[in-house]
């Protein structure tokens, strides 16, 4: 019953949300809800892996993973990389704030779904991943899960194709906005409340993480205070920018895009008109980011250190990438990359250790047995 209560809380609206938690948990890890029943949402979500892709395939590296996922064809392969999606539901939707004059939210990390919901739906018919179409899914539903979604949503839900498709997403948004994906328990989180003290380390990477003089991360990923909401204590402002991350060539080379395509991230996005914003991509959580490698929107890194060390060195001279021991490679969407926030932070090995022991303890607890 406490367990009930706690999730109907976090949810924040009626009874049913139990109900529709419910079928959304199903629902996410049901294959059927693909064309050839191989591959559901926790196909690219796993669970065990902070809710990313920890699947191996013709684009992994060194981390194992792949920079991209492939769809339930097992040949179909996208170009950005799968993010852990956990607190996924704190992201909110997609607008433009006229007082700081930024575009903020949305899904997808280029912003195309307005909201959680929009987004719930977009993979089952992406013809990249799970390739299923709305004729198919209304026949799934109607075998598998007639009784449950009448019991919910009513009888009207079955009038159409367009109905089932939005309980479906409207039962999975639940089950994704429940405890099961945030559940502020981190190291962080019992510094943050008194319970514990950060080590010698975690503390220069604190100091660092927020000294607007050293490695500035405070910037677009805000440290909470104890007063805080949770939608404030993700570590991100929701807001996009072009870091002059390279392009994926493992990931172009399998996936048919080739070397001429040129991923402009927001700036594809049909409600954005300013060319200052191509290349840029939404701004991630780092909670449990120290377990969700490979890194950046196209899995181009596969180790933390190498984040961070290219955003110390990208723009200095005898900047070096650590995997492929080569300089940096020139930015996808160069022209507009940030070179004010990133690129030469002066930071040394010292800094950069104490830096990643910080984001470590931004773990959740069930996850930490990875790091």
């Amino acid at each position: 019953m406490k367990t009930l209560i706690l999730l109907l809380i976090f949810s924040g609206n009626c009874w049913a949300n139990a109900d529709k938690v419910g079928l959304g948990k199903q629902l996410f890890f049901d294959k059927s809800l693909s064309k050839n029943a191989k591959q559901s949402c926790s196909t690219c979500h796993q669970p065990e892996s902070a809710f990313g892709d920890s699947r191996s395939n013709i684009t992994s590296s060194l981390s194992g993973a792949g920079a991209v996922s492939l769809g339930q064809d097992d040949k179909s392969l996208g170009d950005i990389n799968v993010p852990n999606i956990t607190y996924v539901g704190f992201v909110p939707e997609f607008h433009f704030e006229w007082n700081d004059g930024l575009f903020l939210g949305g899904l997808f990390l280029n912003g195309r779904a307005k909201t959680l919901l929009e987004q719930a739906s977009a993979p089952i018919f992406d013809q990249l991943e799970m390739q299923n179409n709305k004729e198919n899914l209304f026949k799934t539903m109607q075998k598998k899960y007639q009784k449950q979604l009448i019991k919910i949503y009513g009888k009207s839900v079955f009038e159409d194709e367009n109905s089932v498709v939005k309980a479906v997403s409207d039962a999975i948004v639940n089950f994704e906005k429940s405890q099961t994906f945030a559940s502020f328990d981190s190291k962080f989180d019992e510094f943050l409340h008194g319970k514990i003290s950060l080590s010698e380390q975690e503390e220069l990477g604190l100091k660092l993480f927020k000294d607007e003089e050293k490695a500035n991360c405070a910037a677009c990923h805000p440290v909470p205070e104890k007063s805080s909401s949770k939608a404030e204590s993700i570590f991100t402002d929701f807001s996009y920018d072009n870091l002059g991350v390279p392009a994926n060539s493992l990931v172009r080379r399998h996936n048919s895009k080739g070397n001429d395509f040129i991923d402009n991230g927001l700036f594809d996005n049909s409600k954005v008109k300013n060319a200052e914003l191509k290349g840029a991509f939404r701004v991630s959580s780092l909670r449990n980011i120290a377990v969700s490698a490979p890194y950046m929107h196209n899995g181009i890194f596969n180790d933390l250190q190498t984040v961070i060390e290219f955003y110390n060195t990208r723009d200095v001279e005898n900047g070096i990438n650590p995997e492929t021991k080569k300089p940096w490679r020139a930015a996808e969407v160069d022209e507009t990359k940030n070179t004010e926030e990133l690129g030469d932070l002066g930071l040394n090995d010292e800094e950069i250790q104490a830096l990643i022991a910080f984001l470590k303890t931004l773990t959740d607890k069930r996850f930490e047995h990875f790091l």
